[in-house]
């Protein structure tokens, strides 16, 4: 199912240089936009979604683009100098590297943020052409600020803002998340939900009402900053925050093949 071996792109200078890892399928006789994903926190481009988006990618002759953002998967780097705004350079340079014409933006969960605030970047730059759709699965819009920060127990606070760092448990995996103060900084800089939200095309939103990570409630509040462009919020009762079950990933293949 992957095409071929990963290419890297190497991304800022210096001692900030990385070299991020990235999978293209190009287009096969489709002009329908093609589609980029946008993982989360600490997840990659081989996840169950991302694979079934490349397979119905596949299937319909359209281009898609993968990768991992620093510090996830094979792309180089260390997680913790990862920020909002050091993923979003990295997501415009795969995008304008490797894409050259519309695309489908779907983002999960953190990659609802950047996919938002790589649409403020592209369009800022008179690039707004690029943008074909969105689908956000639980975006994650400034959930630094809004959904983490609230959360963490006062000696988690102290601990990042002491020590730069916290370590907690993950629900999805061995290795625990680690927040650290850079990247609570940094969120406070990219943060969308203190104004109105552009993104300059139709977006579909995909919401699990059983989402313990990002509530829908945060969800229907991004919907309420978005009254220019067209929205749709579709919300699944029993779903999780991944929202990676066989019928969930059928309702995100539908959401692409809507976006024209």
């Amino acid at each position: 199912m992957n095409p071929g071996e990963p290419q890297f792109l190497d991304v800022g200078a210096g001692v900030d240089s990385r070299r991020i890892a990235v999978r293209l399928r190009p287009a096969a006789g489709s002009d329908k936009p093609g589609v980029v994903w946008l993982g989360g926190f600490k997840s990659d481009m081989e996840s169950t979604k991302a694979l079934a988006l490349d397979a119905f990618c596949e299937a319909e002759g359209r281009a898609c683009l993968r990768f991992d953002y620093s510090g996830h998967g094979i792309s180089g780097g260390d997680f913790e100098d990862g920020t909002i705004g050091r993923w979003l350079e990295e997501s415009l340079a795969v995008v304008r590297a490797f894409l050259a014409g519309r695309a489908v933006f779907v983002g999960s969960s953190m990659g609802g943020w950047i996919a938002l605030l790589l649409a403020r970047a592209l369009a800022d730059a008179g690039e707004a052409g690029r943008l074909a759709g969105f689908v956000l699965i639980a975006p994650a819009v400034d959930f630094t600020e809004k959904l983490l920060w609230p959360r963490l127990p006062p000696e988690a606070r102290e601990a990042i803002q002491r020590d730069g760092r916290y370590e907690r448990p993950s629900a999805y995996s061995p290795a625990p998340y680690v927040y650290t103060r850079k990247l609570i900084e940094d969120g406070r800089r990219n943060l969308l939900l203190d104004s109105m939200v552009r993104s300059y095309a139709p977006v579909r939103i995909l919401q699990g009402m059983q989402d313990p990570d990002v509530p829908h409630g945060h969800a229907m509040t991004l919907v309420e900053h978005m009254p220019m462009d067209p929205v749709t919020l579709t919300l699944v009762r029993d779903g999780d925050h991944r929202l990676s079950r066989e019928e969930d990933v059928r309702l995100l293949i539908e959401a692409v093949e809507g976006m024209e």
